[in-house]
């Protein structure tokens, strides 16, 4: 008897080879370890660029703000006495920033241009080459310990220090996630745990670096949209570049494209509109040998 033309053990054996050439092409799939490498004694660093126009409109009043930042900062690798742990204070050296808010002046200060920073930049000015944390992270990028000595922790959406990479190597294609939580306050006042999840996926490797795609999804609904417009800041979708070879990653851009309506009554609406970008600086230094 023939099963749509094809013999029955026929039609087995092809099954059967079907599968054995599948597996195969699984088994051969090239995988890639993704893990940080710091040195003792590397200097290692950064440029942050940071814009964001936000405009609001409640009842009929319309406003716009903006702010354009761009920093210069750097880890200072240190010895460390257990294997498969990293250790590293990060210090901002420098910092240019613009700020408008609706009708107002522009505010501009540049750190290093010697003038008093204005009283809305205070704060960073304070910050300015001083040691802000240290941290201690496995070569998966986790933070093991960490030790904050000044400044906020808030995000925007940036995430932690280092990126968060999987524990197995992973084939191109392949994804893994990172959850975290941020918090917003209801309109009763009661703070609401907003769970988010980091989808990092491996897009392509080519001359040692990976290429990889970063995506911000919702755990948690969000039917009230005043609650929206607080966690907008938080989701984000991005390229990360890493260097494979030296453990370490190059780039990373960060882009918000969000539109909540309702936030504030029927007529309100907010729109988030923002790109961060990190570059690491070629010119590394290193003030002790690799070993």
């Amino acid at each position: 008897m023939l099963i749509g033309g094809v013999a029955p053990g026929v039609a087995a054996a092809e099954e059967r080879s079907e599968k054995s050439q599948s597996s195969v092409a699984e088994s051969v799939l090239e995988r890639f370890t993704l893990a940080y490498s710091l040195q003792p004694g590397e200097k290692i660093r950064y440029e942050v660029t940071h814009q964001a126009k936000t405009k609001t409109r409640i009842r009929g009043a319309e406003e716009v703000s903006q702010v354009h930042t761009i920093s210069q900062r750097h880890w200072d690798v240190l010895p460390s006495s257990t294997d498969g742990e990293m250790t590293f204070e990060h210090t901002v050296d420098s910092v240019e920033m613009t700020q408008q808010q609706g009708e107002e002046d522009e505010i501009r200060w540049d750190s290093q241009s010697g003038n008093e920073p204005p009283s809305v930049f205070s704060l960073v000015a304070e910050q300015m080459g001083k040691k802000l944390a240290t941290v201690t992270i496995n070569t998966h990028g986790h933070e093991i310990k960490r030790e904050d000595h000044a400044g906020s922790k808030a995000s925007l959406g940036m995430g932690t220090l280092t990126l968060q990479l999987p524990e197995e190597p992973v084939a191109i294609g392949q994804s893994w996630t990172v959850p975290h939580e941020v918090k917003a306050r209801l309109e009763n006042g009661e703070i609401k745990i907003i769970k988010i999840q980091e989808r990092y996926t491996l897009e392509k490797v080519q001359t040692g670096v990976a290429n990889l795609s970063l995506r911000s999804e919702p755990l948690t609904p969000m039917r009230d949209e005043s609650v929206r417009a607080q966690v907008v800041q938080q989701l984000s979708n991005g390229e990360i570049r890493f260097d494979i070879d030296n453990g370490r990653m190059l780039s990373k851009q960060l882009d918000w494209d969000e539109t909540v309506i309702g936030f504030q009554g029927p007529n309100s609406l907010m729109e988030y509109r923002a790109r961060m970008t990190e570059q690491l600086v070629d010119d590394v230094q290193r003030t002790a040998k690799r070993n």
